[in-house]
């Protein structure tokens, strides 16, 4: 192996013989660099960048405790592990708070030592490879979080970066889930507006009596309640981006009250006398077709100036794995996991399922799941009944209509069982796990529908 591949490590105890026991226990398998003092220590810690530090409490010039504290100063991601003797374990418990790793006690266990170096430098190790993957994803297939790389995804972004240029109304169609207020912060962080406010709004989540006043405002004394003036989002958004989520769903009172915003640029306070310029741009979005729901023609022609489709994630399923992996870093960063990947029934299962929830259900399945496991690859056998049986249980397509029910049964059990054995990787006890049968009971179905 070359030395340059090898880890670094850097000693840092004052005992002649500490070193030289270190140095014969390690030397094979990291690159090891050694310190008698604090001061040299903090030296070597700049200019050799050590994967790991084993830091000894006691030490002359500088305490152990003092280096610590130094050395997060300079790379809080530093990983140390504190050298102590029996008498000054309540040091080290104190230096666990401040940032070490963990904590050896003198004289030491041979598979301790090797346990603990193992586990930080795998935790490094993850850290550097979910790093490296987020920087790949953000720089390859990500435009303003929105992560992709499908041709649909690769047009919208780029339909990003002309919307954002203009001051023009925009119209959000998708299925819930995937992704229509991203598309919005994206537009608004491209534009001239980006130093101001983008202020969302679910219209869907606002009783009736109270939308107007969330939307312009009110004076004080205006209703029962109103003990004080209170903002409306329109004001609030002044110069920045109005985002208005669920669209279709604005009664329709408030519809004209919009359309009459939109076109005079001013609003009214509830219990106002006076209106007040404001300058907005509105983003809107719907999961439904406006011009077919009960909405006025004229307002649905203001806000669908520049209409962007989003599609959903099982008609871009060359998404889903990159996907995948870019929750997969997200959440063992924020949980502190180790989970390695999918495996490929795993990843099988994934692509083959019709996400109804589309990338929201996506990245909840995902944090549920870094939640439920700590290390290792996520299986099939993590993973939820719907997603194992992928699109089986959407209804009987048109191919059925012709057949009689033996006929039809037999057709739907080999297309079921010929997509567990693609999951399986052509596995069959595996696939007669997922499908909760005996791999006996399998083999005769295969015979019987040949």
């Amino acid at each position: 192996m070359n030395p340059d591949s090898k880890a670094t490590i850097l000693i840092v105890d004052d005992e002649d013989g500490i070193r030289d026991s270190m140095r014969m226990l390690l030397k094979d398998q990291y690159r090891l660099v050694f310190s008698g003092n604090g001061r040299e220590a903090l030296k070597l810690f700049k200019a050799e960048s050590p994967d790991l530090v084993l830091l000894d409490i006691r030490l002359p010039e500088i305490d152990g405790l003092e280096v610590l504290s130094r050395m997060k100063d300079l790379d809080p991601e530093a990983e140390v592990i504190m050298l102590t003797a029996l008498n000054t374990v309540n040091y080290a418990v104190s230096a666990m708070k401040a940032g070490a790793y963990d904590y050896l006690t003198k004289p030491f266990d041979i598979e301790a030592i090797q346990s603990i170096i193992e586990k930080v430098l795998e935790k490094k190790s993850l850290r550097k490879q979910n790093l490296y993957l987020r920087e790949e994803i953000e720089k390859k297939y990500s435009f303003e979080k929105i992560v992709g790389r499908s041709k649909p995804i690769k047009e919208i972004f780029n339909l990003i970066g002309q919307v954002a240029k203009s001051d023009s109304t925009v119209l959000i169609y998708g299925e819930s889930g995937t992704g229509k207020e991203l598309v919005a912060r994206a537009i608004h962080n491209l534009s001239k507006r980006k130093e101001k406010l983008f202020v969302p709004v679910n219209c869907a989540a606002i009783p009736e009596n109270l939308l107007e006043s969330e939307l312009f405002g009110h004076e004080r004394g205006a209703f029962t309640g109103a003990f004080d003036r209170k903002l409306g989002k329109f004001e609030i958004a002044d110069g920045g981006t109005l985002f208005l989520d669920e669209i279709g769903s604005l009664p329709l009172p408030m519809q004209g009250k919009l359309l009459r915003v939109l076109q005079e640029k001013e609003i009214e306070r509830v219990g106002g006398t006076k209106t007040i310029p404001v300058d907005v741009r509105i983003i809107s979005a719907t999961n439904s077709d406006l011009s077919k729901d009960r909405f006025r023609e004229d307002l649905f022609f203001r806000l669908n100036v520049i209409p962007i489709l989003i599609p959903p994630l099982r008609e871009r399923r060359e998404d889903i794995r990159l996907l995948m992996e870019h929750f997969l870093g997200i959440y063992n960063r924020e949980f502190g996991k180790k989970i390695k990947g999918f495996t490929k029934g795993a990843e099988a299962a994934f692509v083959n399922y019709s996400w109804p929830g589309n990338v929201r259900e996506l990245s909840n399945l995902i944090e549920r799941l870094a939640v439920l496991q700590n290390e290792g690859s996520i299986s099939v056998e993590h993973l939820p009944r719907e997603v194992i049986e992928g699109e089986s249980a959407a209804p009987v397509s048109s191919e059925f209509n012709d057949l009689d029910l033996r006929s039809a049964s037999m057709k739907f059990e080999s297309a079921f069982i010929k997509k567990a054995l693609l999951k399986a990787g052509g596995n069959k006890g595996q696939a007669a796990k997922m499908l909760g049968i005996h791999r006996n009971t399998l083999l005769q179905i295969e015979k019987r529908i040949k």
